[in-house]
């Protein structure tokens, strides 16, 4: 699996990025990398799209966890969480495309680090009678 882009964010360290993407990240841009510009090619500002990126600072060690880093939770198996750090550290991050310039996508709602590999990109679908 290679890389489509990379997250550029102001957020460098994972203890100060937010839990989720609607819980105060900030708006980042996507590089893509050139050899994906006609993948992207359709996306317009305003379309809702699924990021999935590879937690590439995550513990893949990490088996069970305080969800939300809150140790009056019980410890919980990963895949019962949204943790990222995980056998396999895949984020999913729900955003929305604010603009395109060229291999730069200007997106909100996404919590992931400076430099996160982004593996692929997917629209959010509507209901089954509006596609």
């Amino acid at each position: 699996m290679e890389p489509v882009g990379w997250v550029r964010s102001p957020v460098v360290d994972p203890s100060d990025a937010a839990r989720q993407g609607d819980e105060g990240a900030p708006d980042v841009v996507v590089e893509l990398d050139p050899s994906v510009a006609a993948a992207a090619a359709d996306l317009r500002p305003g379309d809702d799209l699924l990021l999935l990126t590879w937690f590439h600072l995550a513990d893949r060690t990490t088996l069970a966890v305080h969800p939300r880093g809150d140790t009056t939770r019980p410890v919980t198996g990963v895949f019962s969480t949204r943790s990222p750090d995980r056998p396999n550290p895949i984020g999913l991050h729900r955003v929305r495309l604010l603009r395109v310039d060229g291999l730069h996508l200007y997106v909100s709602g996404c919590e992931a680090v400076d430099g996160t590999p982004v593996v692929d990109i997917k629209p959010v679908l509507g209901a089954a009678d509006e596609r």
